[in-house]
């Protein structure tokens, strides 16, 4: 006697004639049935583009509180150190006839000046960015790269933003006698925000674990100022404190930046590849203890 099998798992139907085939057949059959039927509903899945999106929130949130409710708002992001680069350069001209580059002492401390502010507004904002967004946090749609994410584009926009407003205006107004080349100026801006963005995370990490590191920060940051070549060049320097400031990674950048508006000015000290070296290992550092450590970091 013919047993027809007519399951659909297994497509047509068709016949057993083994009396052993068949139980197994029809015990296959009933459990393709219990797994074909599961009532179990599907996993969700996650809404596409999530941390972009996340990103984006906490960048609008960002320049609502910072830029948003203050009176004037942005002008003081191109005010402050428009103020700055002026004080200097009115200073300079009282001991020196020219700047170490070119004839303008306003564009020889802008090309220095603006580059630093950008490394100094990154590390700032980003070593309080956990502090800032803790409240967010505790959705678990918002992680704390999302945090740091959001606050390293906002301000790398807006210091570039700053840094081209400035440059303009003062081609415009001063007879600066410059040929800009921008990709060094693009590949020296990009080098400081990524230094400002593994010291920004390690700032975050040890701020988290010791809050008096915030005040020994910026009193360590400090020096920085005067040894990143904003004054000066670095062949200005004797040969003892050359040895001293050849290992911040600073003074390659703000030297690389420069290298595009001042097209004479080809400096054999410079070392990318070394300064590069230096910012990836911060942030590879900074992104493996934050991994593990953040929730530490938010306890405390």
């Amino acid at each position: 006697m013919l047993w027809q099998c007519n399951n659909p798992s297994y497509g047509r139907p068709f016949r057993v004639n083994n009396p052993l085939a068949r139980r197994v057949c029809s015990c296959f059959a009933n459990r393709m049935d219990t797994v074909t039927s599961d009532p179990r509903p599907a996993r969700p899945r996650p809404p596409r583009m999530r941390t972009a999106r996340t990103v984006f929130a906490l960048i609008m949130r960002e320049m609502t509180t910072t830029y948003g409710q203050s009176p004037g708002g942005y002008i003081w992001a191109v005010l402050q150190p428009l103020g700055g680069i002026i004080l200097l350069s009115l200073a300079f001209s009282l001991f020196a006839r020219a700047p170490s580059l070119g004839t303008s002492f306003v564009l020889f401390y802008a090309t220095g000046y603006m580059p630093f502010e950008i490394y100094t507004q990154l590390s700032n904002r980003i070593g309080m960015a956990l502090q800032y967004s803790k409240p967010l946090l505790a959705y678990p749609g918002v992680t704390w790269l999302d945090a740091v994410l959001a606050r390293f584009i906002l301000n790398t926009l807006v210091g570039m933003t700053v840094f081209a407003i400035l440059i303009v205006g003062i081609m415009i107004v001063v007879n600066t006698r410059t040929h800009i080349d921008i990709l060094p100026i693009l590949t020296g801006v990009a080098l400081v925000a990524l230094i400002g963005l593994g010291v920004g995370m390690m700032n975050c990490l040890l701020i988290g674990y010791f809050p008096v590191w915030e005040r020994i920060w910026s009193i360590v940051n400090r020096p920085l100022f005067l040894a990143s070549g904003i004054f000066f060049l670095y062949d200005d320097v004797p040969p003892i404190g050359q040895d001293i400031v050849w290992w911040n990674p600073l003074i390659h950048a703000i030297g690389h930046v420069r290298t595009g508006f001042y097209p004479s000015y080809q400096p054999t000290y410079i070392s990318l590849p070394y300064a590069f070296a230096v910012a990836l290992v911060l942030v590879l550092l900074a992104l493996i203890f934050l991994r593990n450590g953040y929730k530490a970091v938010l306890e405390r």
